[in-house]
């Protein structure tokens, strides 16, 4: 009598568990340190990392906060966005970058993402901008730097201020030649933002530190930087309720309650000397991705390139590929994610969000009916990547 035929190891997206496992005793050490100071709610540690930070990415300053969300909504007020104001964004992210422009009663605008980068188009932009136009707000996405050369150029030309959200690119460096450009882009655009951190080439950036990120908490947590002292002292008084440091119970403007836990400070100070071996993890990943996936017809997948740091593996099949592929991995108990679904045009929330409603996105309409997130965690193997791409790559040939 033959053997019941075993089941294939299930590969998540991620694997929180492993991580922790490995880095146990020095999160059991900061966490204990914490305990015994009593220091909850600001305090060494979030004074620490913060300063840690901003060193990493070349910071003038860095302040902690309680998301990524809110990390967006305080520097869009800091950049003094608001009422009566547009702001200029991809429709092709996460519901909170909108969300966030709207929480401060400005309206979002939508223009166009490039095919292979799926980051925003600066071809797209120009239409949009007009006398009420305040600011433009690019996505790192997926890991990938967004154009921000040619976006400096549309603001500078334009009087707007930029406003990155660079949520799932920590540790990302924008790197020439150019991703975006073919080497179009002159060396003097390039010249000045190469080598240089996302959440350094706007007026201030965003960061999320949610645990699947790039360099995640173990719970909420968030981080705005920015050159500006006049910006880190508005951002430090927004989230604490509007007052400043040395005056604790003078409140200046309606705030809120943003603050960094000391905890997840601490696990973040933990984790942050991992990231670059962590990354290099994942590029190595990619790569396997790109051997076994790249010759396929009709399927796109992310740029190899150096200033990637892939928070994720995003590809694009033919669209009547996609549904086989997805019931493949899922028969393998390989995990995937549909990132994102719907242009956030189309989000409920936003039908009374205004005229960017109605704003032409055909790009980011085809893609969204055409990609998949695949597994890209550094505590995969190479075994992994490969088994993962091999059955994609069947039930796009089948």
């Amino acid at each position: 009598m033959s053997e019941p035929a075993q089941e294939p190891q299930a590969i998540a997206m991620l694997d929180l568990a492993r991580e922790v496992a490995e880095l146990r005793p020095d999160i059991d050490a900061a966490i204990a340190r914490i305990l015994e100071s009593g220091a909850f709610i600001g305090g060494p540690e979030v004074d620490a990392f913060e300063r840690e930070a901003a060193e990493h990415l070349g910071a003038h300053h860095a302040i902690g906060v309680n998301s990524g969300t809110d990390a967006l909504v305080l520097a869009l007020r800091a950049l003094d966005v608001g009422p009566g104001h547009e702001v200029i964004t991809t429709p092709f992210t996460f519901f909170a970058t909108a969300e966030a422009i709207v929480q401060v009663g400005a309206t979002p605008r939508f223009a166009d993402i490039d095919p292979v980068t799926l980051n925003l188009d600066p071809a797209t932009v120009p239409p949009l901008i007009n006398e009420r136009t305040r600011a433009l707000l690019p996505v790192h996405l997926f890991g990938l730097p967004a154009p921000m050369a040619a976006l400096r150029d549309l603001a500078d030309a334009h009087d707007l201020v930029i406003l990155e959200d660079a949520a799932q690119a920590f540790g990302a460096r924008y790197a020439a030649p150019c991703v975006h450009c073919d080497g179009g882009c002159s060396d003097a655009q390039r010249s000045g933002l190469n080598g240089h951190a996302v959440g350094t080439l706007g007026d201030a950036a965003a960061f999320s530190f949610y645990p699947t990120k790039t360099l995640g908490a173990y719970g909420d947590a968030g981080l705005v930087t920015t050159h500006d002292p006049a910006i880190a002292a508005r951002i430090r008084q927004l989230r604490n309720h509007g007052s400043r440091p040395d005056a604790k119970y003078v409140n200046e403007v309606t705030g809120y309650n943003s603050r960094l836990d000391a905890i997840q400070a601490a696990i973040l100070r933990v984790k942050l000397p991992h990231l670059a071996q962590q990354t290099a993890t994942r590029r190595a990943h990619a790569e396997t991705y790109q051997a076994v996936l790249g010759n396929l017809d009709g399927v796109t997948l992310p740029p190899l390139h150096p200033a990637h740091v892939f928070h994720q593996f995003t590809v694009q099949l033919p669209e009547d590929r996609v549904a086989p592929a997805r019931a493949a991995l899922d028969a393998a108990r390989i995990a995937h994610q549909h990132f994102y679904p719907l242009p956030l045009n189309d989000q409920p929330a936003l039908a009374e969000a205004g005229s960017g409603r109605h704003d032409p996105v055909p790009v980011t309409r085809a893609v969204c009916n055409r990609v998949i997130s695949l597994p890209i965690h550094p505590y995969l193997t190479t075994d992994d990547v490969t088994r993962v791409a091999e059955t994609v790559a069947q039930a796009v040939l089948s």
